[in-house]
């Protein structure tokens, strides 16, 4: 890579075209939540205005993959820009106008972009890096997912700081013109024909026919599911109605959370197979799945004896958060690492299908549960499917001796 100056130029136009997305992705996220909450929405009606925005992810992901192939990611992922326009226009409109199919609609249309341009990106650098170099691809792409992720914390802390400083529309509003300014630019710089497959696939290869991609790709759907289902609804209501914290700092713990788990996923290739001097692999993501299910659990069991919720939830996240990071970024190399190059997005889309359905499970039993039984049984839901998601990992790939390849060699790592 350090030889090769224009693939550098496409990679951190590519990051920087995905950190731009990502924050007002993550503002948005926090301003939906905590705008319709002080209207009066219950728990699960604000999970249900994301319903949308997580079910196009999926269908995204799915036909995403193939439709980067076919006509280039540079143009997804330009579409995927252009679409998020559109959604956070969509809000602008009066009070009066925000009608829940209205909200749903758009969140519909940020899930779609989201997930384009997620796909394109991740999918980018394996292009971009040299297929024999699988140590390389790890840290690029750990350095990728975890910037986004501290990016995204960011935009949780933007959406609190913008609802309270300017509301709610203007805030949007200031959004939106940032990201065309970003669009055109990629649309003016961004490597043309990136990602488009010689062999165009046909529509019927829409589903991987890696087994490796589908068992990591199941394994996937439980992680986040178990992420999301206490993450994204019920933790900020739970904090602003339970422990009654303000706007602001509901939106900068969260920030701080995600900064710091992002800035963890940036840095997990040295905490995955540094000691054995090889690239991590199944066993990896099956270790690092066992002792991620632990957290929630724990956190469960002390909130259910009463122990003081917030030296349980801070000292608690910053535990699961550590442990999400690593188990995230594993899953993130391990994709890149099994999906075919020619039609690399076909695999990565089908992977970040699981993802978003994952999501969704996750953000509906986040507000159904919250509101039937509280933050406890959440906790202990999300136990449970990261136990799940480990007990899969076992069926994942392992290397074989003859095919280890140290962290800094340059062998292709399989």
């Amino acid at each position: 890579m350090a030889s090769s100056s224009a693939a550098v130029r496409q990679y951190f136009l590519i990051t920087g075209n995905y950190w731009a997305f990502t924050l007002t992705d993550g503002a948005l996220r926090m301003l939906v939540v905590l705008h319709f909450h002080q209207l009066g929405y219950s728990p699960l009606q604000v999970a249900l205005l994301f319903l949308f925005y997580e079910l196009f992810g999926v269908i995204t992901n799915l036909v995403g993959g193939w439709l980067g192939a076919r006509i280039g990611l540079n143009r997804t992922m330009n579409l995927g820009l252009a679409l998020q326009v559109v959604a956070l226009a969509m809000l602008t409109v009066p009070a009066a106008a925000l009608a829940v199919p209205w909200v749903m609609a758009a969140q519909a249309l940020s899930g779609v972009a989201k997930d384009l341009n997620k796909m394109s990106a991740k999918s980018s650098i394996k292009l971009l890096v040299p297929g024999d170099q699988g140590s390389a691809l790890y840290r690029w792409i750990a350095a990728l997912t975890g910037s986004k992720n501290a990016l995204k914390g960011v935009g949780f802390f933007l959406g609190g700081a913008l609802l309270t400083a300017l509301g709610f529309r203007a805030a949007l509003a200031g959004m939106a013109l940032a990201l065309v300014a970003v669009w055109l630019a990629s649309v003016a710089l961004l490597q043309r024909d990136l990602g488009k497959a010689k062999n165009k696939p046909k529509f019927r290869d829409l589903f991987s026919k890696s087994r490796a991609v589908n068992v990591l790709s199941a394994a996937r759907l439980f992680l986040f599911g178990a992420r999301d289902v206490w993450f994204v609804v019920a933790l900020p209501v739970f904090l602003a109605t339970a422990l009654h914290w303000s706007d602001w700092a509901v939106g900068a713990f969260l920030a701080c959370w995600v900064i710091g788990y992002g800035a963890v996923q940036s840095v997990a290739p040295y905490f995955t197979g540094r000691r054995s001097g090889h690239p991590p692999d199944g066993a990896h993501a099956f270790a690092w799945a066992s002792a991620l299910a632990a957290a929630p659990a724990a956190m469960a069991v002390l909130l259910g004896f009463a122990v003081d919720a917030t030296a349980v939830l801070v000292v608690g996240l910053a535990v699961f958060g550590v442990l999400f990071a690593v188990n995230s970024s594993l899953h993130s190399y391990l994709i890149v690492s099994y999906a075919s190059e020619d039609g690399v997005s076909l695999d990565v889309g089908f992977y970040y299908m699981a993802n978003a359905l994952g999501r969704l499970l996750g953000t509906v039993l986040s507000g159904a549960v919250f509101q039937a039984g509280g933050l406890v049984p959440c906790l202990w839901i999300a136990a449970a499917l990261v136990a799940l998601a480990a007990a899969i990992s076992l069926a994942l790939p392992k290397h074989p001796p003859s095919a280890l390849v140290p962290i800094g060699g340059g062998a292709h790592d399989g």
